[in-house]
């Protein structure tokens, strides 16, 4: 079987079924590999949307979903985790497919968690109490959790399938319906996802998926009046636009947006260790990561040192196709990142950091004239105001900047407009904690990067978003606290 075998039917997935598309116009799916077109998806508008919205709809007050106890809805989130398991190599050919991610990271890394994050959420289906209130008189209060209704997804290219199930498992556990839209160059396995939860036991219109670009299919649920909760991860600009637009109708909003986020490394951390974290935290997934520690902050003791270190892990860092053995970092997503990636070395060229390794196009050497391919690429002595410290570049590309002391260091980490997650490197415990607890940040990682477990919430401050995802606080974004007074008398 070839990896084109694995791909869903070219349809949106509504009402637990797979549905053609009111427009007859298709995109094209381009495999960043080798630039050629595999498959198409349906480029759906404002008439597919109002479908699956009025699925959704009509599922969330259906008493085949809306009377679930919560024991059978953790019952179908732990099938739906089991399915993924079992599917995982399908999945893993359709991550491969549309975004060049290597064939180890799709599958052990990445589909992996996706089913431990909805065995985690299976478990709170069936512990979200509300409380008793003991009120003056005789009266009693009840605190309970409802769920908000219909949640609108729209997540990004970078993790197709694992932003689906950070924001889906949690909203099936409360008891909501939705609808996902993911973006136009990685589909497959949002559709696939559906399917599966279909296949896991959901009723109809609880899960829905509308391919498409985010103007025609996003801006339009995010404007649909019947869409009662938006979460969206991408950009910042993105993001703005979609607040403005939620405003008027006051739909509950959760933004995961960009950031620009730093690794600082202290004189007396385990400089291999440091190095090694630094390395994982820019080039997983070819740095395109929300959360990248696309700055490391080096104290001047050690920074020629560590620069070298750092390089060297960057020289070992193989790009090559994504199926072969030995690839550790793939093709970027798609062509026009692939020429802001470039564009951005070359601004900081320009702007005086120093090019250490790295830098170029792999295109002809690894791809034969085809393929997104690009070198893992450190700077050195960069600006703190230039544009490689303060722009999201969301490829594998590192800025390395000198700091003094631990002052100095936070001067030069809140020195961004973001403030999505942010790296410690010391030996020194009380000055890890304490600079947990300073950094503007929604994560921080102390002596690691960009690890991740169902129970630990992830978000931003700043320009990088509002509201939390994964953790017990996910719950708290998919539900409304009721209020309820009894009179005893």
């Amino acid at each position: 079987m070839t990896p084109t075998d694995s791909l869903p039917p070219v349809q949106h997935f509504i009402n637990g079924k797979w549905t053609p598309s009111f427009s007859e116009s298709l995109i094209d799916c381009v495999n960043p590999a080798n630039e050629e077109v595999f498959a198409q998806i349906p480029a759906g508008d404002e008439n597919d949307v109002n479908s699956a919205v009025s699925a959704a709809t009509d599922a969330f007050s259906n008493p085949k979903w809306a009377n679930t106890v919560p024991a059978k809805r953790a019952k179908i989130l732990w099938r739906f985790a089991e399915l993924i398991d079992e599917n995982s190599a399908k999945l893993a050919d359709c991550e491969i497919l549309d975004s060049g991610k290597t064939t180890f990271d799709a599958s052990k890394i990445e589909i992996p968690i996706v089913s431990e994050i909805f065995r985690y959420y299976a478990g709170w289906a069936t512990k979200m109490n509300g409380d008793v209130i003991d009120l003056p008189g005789n009266n009693m209060g009840l605190n309970m959790r409802v769920p908000v209704g219909v949640c609108a997804f729209i997540t990004p290219w970078n993790f197709p399938l694992l932003m689906a199930a950070w924001k889906i498992a949690p909203a099936l556990a409360c008891g909501n319906t939705v609808v996902l839209k993911p973006s136009e160059f990685t589909s497959h396995t949002s559709l696939w996802l559906a399917k599966l939860g279909s296949e896991a036991g959901l009723p109809d219109g609880v899960l829905n998926v509308v391919t498409g670009t985010g103007p025609d299919v996003g801006m339009a649920l995010v404007k649909h009046p019947n869409v009662d909760k938006v979460s969206f991860t991408g950009s910042t600009r993105v993001g703005k636009l979609i607040q403005h637009e939620c405003a008027d109708s006051l739909k509950r909003v959760t933004l995961e947006l960009g950031g620009k986020s730093q690794n600082i490394i202290f004189a007396d951390a385990n400089l291999k260790a440091a190095v090694r974290g630094a390395a994982s935290g820019i080039f997983y997934n070819k740095g395109e990561v929300c959360a990248a520690g696309s700055r490391v902050l080096v104290q001047r003791e050690i920074y020629d040192e560590f620069v070298e270190g750092l390089a060297a892990m960057a020289g070992k860092t193989t790009v090559g196709h994504p199926t072969a053995e030995g690839t550790r970092m793939g093709p970027v997503c798609n062509a026009a990142q692939y020429e802001k990636v470039l564009a951005a070395i070359e601004q900081a060229k320009s702007d005086g950091a120093r090019l250490v390794t790295g830098g170029n196009s792999l295109r002809d050497e690894v791809g034969g004239g085809k393929g997104y391919y690009i070198e893992a690429t450190v700077f050195a002595d960069v600006d703190p105001d230039s544009a490689l410290a303060q722009e999201e570049v969301f490829g594998p590309v590192v800025a390395v900047i000198p700091f003094d002391d631990e002052a100095h260091a936070l001067e030069i980490a809140h020195n961004s407009r973001y403030g999505l997650a942010a790296g410690v490197f010391t030996r020194d415990i009380a000055r890890a904690l304490n600079f947990a607890k300073q950094l503007r940040a929604g994560t921080v990682w102390v002596n690691t990067y960009n690890m991740y477990d169902p129970s630990m919430s992830f978000g931003g401050f700043g320009d990088s978003g509002y509201g939390r995802e994964l953790g017990t606080h996910a719950l708290d974004t998919y539900t409304e606290s009721k209020s309820i007074w009894l009179n005893l008398d």
